[in-house]
């Protein structure tokens, strides 16, 4: 199973090169994309961290301090925005608890310690909790989506509607756990699925064909 999922991870490499995921300046900036981001594309996660910018308020002591209002307004473009704030300011609190200087703390603590810490977070799913540990922490835990289920759906026949830790096991038990790979993996996949495997049939040029 190595194999063939490194043969996978090979072509998509291949046809796409390094994506250099996940954008954030820091550790904290990727937290919060990880969480706007859920059911939006990424442009409007980045007109939301703007707005967060622009009122000097992308940090979590001031998105601690600041109304619902005030932060519903600002995450706006991310959709959503009432019921994500309230997410955000769940795991900015999780985040003031365990994180100094941009590390977690102690970080002798394995990574499924930190995994459960996380999910119990509430509003944060595996997705987004994986997407954490990995892109601001660069923990090795390989994060699913929805373009990670149809590509494996389609060309390993893991079926739609697998479930979510089902389908992280598959990449979790069959490949050395590396964070870059993991990271890069996980962006090769979106990038195959947004641009060649798309959601009704795969385009001519899908290197996965």
């Amino acid at each position: 199973m190595q194999n063939k999922l490194m043969n996978l991870y090979d072509k998509m490499f291949s046809a796409y090169g390094p994506r250099h995921w996940w954008p954030g300046d820091t550790p904290w900036e990727i937290c919060v994309g990880a969480v706007l981001t859920q059911n939006t594309n990424w442009r409007n996660v980045e007109r939301a961290i703007a707005n967060l910018k622009n009122i000097n308020a992308l940090s979590p002591e001031k998105i601690m301090a600041m109304p619902h209002e005030e932060l519903a307004e600002a995450i706006r473009p991310s959709g959503y925005y009432n019921l994500k704030a309230k997410r955000l300011r769940a795991v900015t609190s999780w985040w003031l608890e365990n994180v100094v200087n941009n590390k977690l703390s102690p970080d002798e603590k394995p990574l499924e310690y930190w995994r459960d810490s996380l999910l119990e977070v509430k509003g944060a799913g595996p997705e987004t909790v994986d997407s954490i540990l990995l892109y601001a922490f660069n923990l090795p835990t390989f994060v699913i989506d929805a373009y990670t289920k149809r590509i494996m759906a389609r060309h390993f026949g893991t079926g739609k509607d697998i479930p979510y830790d089902q389908l992280r096991n598959l990449f979790m038990d069959n490949l050395p756990h590396d964070a870059r790979l993991f990271n890069e993996f996980h962006a090769l996949f979106v990038e195959t699925a947004k641009n060649a495997c798309l959601k009704k049939s795969c385009l001519p040029e899908c290197p996965l064909r």
